[in-house]
């Protein structure tokens, strides 16, 4: 942010606003932990807060705290749309364009407020006053924290705080192994231990708790995983039949895609997941290098995301989905192979 926006930002919030914080739809970690960790810092700064996000939320990540305050649209949508309609300003955190929150988005593009939005994504959008938007930033939690600390209130952020913000870093980097986490990551990491970051409770509670059914669905994942070693790839398919099989909740499948990249060899790993109820395959991509998933996923999947991290659906078949996926490839043969 330069200079005159950190100035019109503490212009706006130096008198108590009504606000709306919202994390696009499907939320992660990094977007539940960005928007929890600036509900607490305005909230204290006297400000009227309010968390809503579009739908539910993996299990996972419900111990941050101040998770039971937040509004879930799917589920209280009258009282939501309250919130929305009265809110001065409302934050728009980790996404860049109002078709990610999925039915929020009319009564979004209908409010008065002022939209502030603080995100890493590339290609944002125009909808936003203030537009803190930074690709470089390794996630929106260590943006959050920027962002505190350009107001002057590094010194406030809690323990509350620190640890939401830790866990947003802790999974959008990848536990700190993505090539967007810097030196000022680390030192951004350090402060937020400092200031009361549980580390080592973090990571158990978001990697190390299971259940038998994601483990055999898991063992479902990898044994249906394709392997190109001719092309660098790997993909693994999902239908709901298997997802129902293994008692699917939301977030069991977090992470599988990152299984193709730990063989050798393998620069670019994909999981198409079927869900029936919105008549999509959902997609994850990850790559390794230079090859851009975001590129890919932009101009044949209708998503987009970072150079190495992306998403994006197909309302083909799986099977038709997955053909059409393998005839693109060899148009890329050569940067998937650089």
């Amino acid at each position: 942010m330069n200079s005159e926006e950190i100035q019109l930002v503490k212009e706006i919030l130096s008198t108590p606003k009504k606000i709306v914080i919202t994390p696009h739809k499907n939320p992660d970690g990094d977007a539940i932990g960005s928007v929890l960790a600036l509900w607490h810092y305005l909230n204290m700064q006297g400000h009227l807060a309010q968390v809503i996000v579009p739908n539910d939320f993996p299990k996972f990540l419900k111990w941050m705290p101040g998770v039971e305050n937040i509004l879930i649209f799917e589920k209280k949508h009258e009282h939501s749309l309250g919130f929305i309609e009265e809110a001065d300003i409302i934050f728009t955190l980790d996404f860049n364009d109002l078709s990610r929150i999925g039915e929020m988005q009319s009564s979004f593009e209908a409010a008065k407020a002022d939209f502030i939005m603080i995100d890493h994504h590339q290609a944002p959008n125009s909808y936003a006053r203030i537009k803190y938007s930074d690709i470089s930033m390794s996630s929106t939690c260590e943006m959050v924290y920027n962002f505190i600390e350009y107001l002057g209130d590094r010194d406030k952020i809690s323990s509350e705080m620190a640890n939401c913000l830790y866990a947003g870093i802790l999974t959008d980097t990848g536990s700190f192994k993505y090539a967007s986490t810097t030196g000022k990551t680390h030192r951004v990491v350090a402060t937020l231990i400092d200031k009361g970051a549980h580390s080592t409770e973090i990571h158990k509670n978001i990697f190390d708790t299971n259940t038998a059914s994601r483990l055999h669905l898991l063992g479902c994942a990898l044994k249906n995983m394709v392997i190109l070693t001719e092309l660098s790839t790997a993909y693994i398919t999902l239908s709901q039949e298997e997802l129902d099989t293994h008692q699917f909740k939301k977030g069991d499948t977090e992470g599988f895609v990152n299984y193709g990249l730990t063989l050798d060899g393998i620069r670019f790993a994909v999981i198409f997941i079927e869900n029936k109820e919105e008549g999509i395959i959902k997609i994850s991509f990850r790559s390794e290098g230079s090859f851009s998933v975001n590129e890919f996923a932009r101009k044949y999947f209708d998503g987009g995301g970072h150079t190495n991290a992306a998403g994006g659906k197909s309302t083909k078949s799986m099977e038709d989905t997955v053909q059409y996926f393998r005839s693109l490839l060899e148009d890329h043969k050569t940067e998937l192979l650089a």
